[in-house]
Formats: structure tokens, sequence, C-alpha cells
């Protein structure tokens, strides 16, 4: 899996680099994506989309309906936005565990989670300025598993 710091200089770049990480995710994955607004939040869950073979101009902010599911691709990619929520556990957004535990779950503004997501892989955005964005992509060491909402080692 890709992780460090990067710097892109379009949103085909962004995509690029969301596409490469979609390939070296696993079924029950989770990436949280931070950043302010206009970062390029939603354009990487479009590379997300790629990269695990869905149509990602199909990809939209799932603001107003929280959920979107894209399932045509080689994993499920379920895309969570929780900007108009002050605080929500994942738990209670009426979010299928079962897709998510088979596909991939992208979350965006994971700061309004009442839970943090262990194992998730985070993705930090920044505006470096005109097209340019520095892009964080971390891993963290436990991992979490959908089905029951609880964590576990993975080690």
């Amino acid at each position: 899996m890709i992780t460090g710091r990067f710097t892109t200089a379009s949103e085909a770049e962004t995509r690029e680099l969301a596409a490469r990480l979609a390939q070296s995710l696993s079924a029950g994955a989770v990436v949280l994506l931070s950043g302010d607004l206009g970062t390029g939040k939603t354009v990487f869950v479009r590379g997300l989309a790629e990269g695990l073979g869905a149509d990602a101009d199909a990809v939209s902010s799932p603001t107003f309906v929280l959920v979107q599911e894209y399932r045509q691709g080689a994993l499920p990619l379920v895309h969570v936005d929780l900007y108009r929520l002050p605080s929500v556990d994942l738990d209670d957004i009426g979010l299928d565990t079962n897709i998510a535990a088979r596909g991939v779950l992208a979350v965006e503004w994971p700061e309004r989670l009442v839970r943090s997501v262990a194992g998730a892989v985070t993705v930090s955005l920044m505006d470096a300025g005109g097209d340019l964005r520095e892009v964080v992509i971390r891993r963290e060491r436990r991992q979490r598993s959908l089905e029951r909402g609880r964590s576990r080692d993975s080690g």
C-alpha cells in the first residue's frame, strides 16, 4: 500500500494517486478523507472508484443522502459524506455493513465520527495554492470489523 506525502498538480493527478491506492486495498478497508471544502475529497473518491473498476464519473458528493454505493467494480465502494452532521456513529447512518465489509468504505469528514476507526487508511488533503494539493496517506495499525462495529487487533 502506498503511504507518504504527495503533491498533485491537477484533479487528474489526484484521481490517479487515489486509483493507485485503491488497487492495494482489500475487502473491509476503510479510507477516511479529511480536508477543507474544495480540497478534493470527492475527487479522491472518484479515483478510488476508478482504481476499483467502477464508473468514476458516477461518483458525486453524497452530502444530502449521506451514503452512495457503487457496486460495479472489483470491490463495492461505499461513499459516506458526514459534512452536514455535527457528530455521528457509522452504525447510526443506515450503512449496509455487509456491503461495506465486502468492499471499500470511503468517509469524508471523519472528524464528525464519535469513535475512531482503527485500521483505517487516513488521507489528508490540503490546498497548496492554485490546483496544487498536498496529500498525506497513512495507515493505522489495527483493523476494524465492520460487520459488528468492533475493533480487533490485526496482529
